[in-house]
């Protein structure tokens, strides 16, 4: 069979709500079922909101430091504050972006968003998406009797690419990555460090199909993808390396000059 994708038109909601009943009543709304082995992709801004993870920027008071990263990068006080406070690592950045890292998820501006809310508003990355994204998939379980993984889906820009493309912050259920090595290639020489990251590969099929403006479809259904599902919990450093591991922080931080 095909890999089918299905994506899931939902009410836009404003307050705090729960993700899960609300996917339900989606999926009941747009007469679609859960069925074994699905893979439900879930927009990580989606979770955001149903935590509240809301702020008003009026209601932000830039620190010394914030000030300080502000003149640096040319970014307004308000949101260089927030950038801090949601960050663990800041490694520099330009005019307008900070690059940054939080819970090794590298972004720029700390994942901060101003899209798909209200004017003066950001929008924050959720809480514990692991703990959401397991909480689901049980739920899903225990309701419909039917086994499935959940990805947590991020937009984001990848080095020297144009556009954006879907990245897994979060996974439950499904093994996050193959491994490839040991295996050969066409001409059946072995592979000695290729692993494919299946969840950010499902993530970016159902961030095309999802969309990222006025669409209001903010979960897929990924169907007859061939990944594994399990029922062991999915630790957060089986996605991501630290910024230590990664080859473009660390080529970067030791430049060649060309003469």
């Amino acid at each position: 069979m095909a890999l089918t994708v299905y994506p899931v038109k939902a009410e836009r909601q404003k307050e705090k709500f729960d993700v899960f009943e609300a996917i339900e009543a989606s999926l009941r709304k747009n007469k679609l079922k859960l069925a074994d082995e699905d893979v439900l992709a879930i927009s990580s801004k989606y979770v955001s909101n149903s935590q509240g993870r809301i702020i008003s920027i009026d209601n932000v008071k830039a620190s010394q430091q914030g000030i300080s990263l502000s003149k640096k990068f040319q970014i307004k006080p308000k949101i260089a504050e927030v950038i801090i406070r949601e960050s663990d690592v800041i490694f520099g950045g330009i005019s307008g972006f900070v690059i940054t890292s939080s819970d090794n998820i590298m972004a720029p501006n700390a994942g901060i968003d101003k899209s798909n809310v209200q004017e003066g508003n950001l929008i924050l990355y959720p809480n514990d998406p692991y703990l959401i994204a397991e909480q689901i998939r049980r739920k899903v379980f225990l309701k419909n009797l039917v086994r499935v993984g959940v990805i947590i889906v991020d937009s984001r820009l990848m080095p020297s690419r144009v556009g954006t493309t879907g990245i897994a912050i979060a996974c439950a259920g499904i093994e996050p990555v193959l491994d490839l090595r040991a295996e050969k290639d066409l001409d059946g020489n072995p592979l000695k460090v290729t692993f494919q990251a299946v969840v950010d590969n499902l993530a970016s099929i159902a961030n095309h199909k999802m969309g990222e403006g006025s669409e209001s479809k903010p979960f897929a259904i990924i169907r007859d993808s061939e990944a594994k599902l399990t029922d062991r919990k999915i630790k957060p450093n089986e996605l991501a390396i630290s910024h230590d591991q990664c080859v473009y922080v660390r080529g970067l931080r030791n430049p060649y000059q060309m003469n």
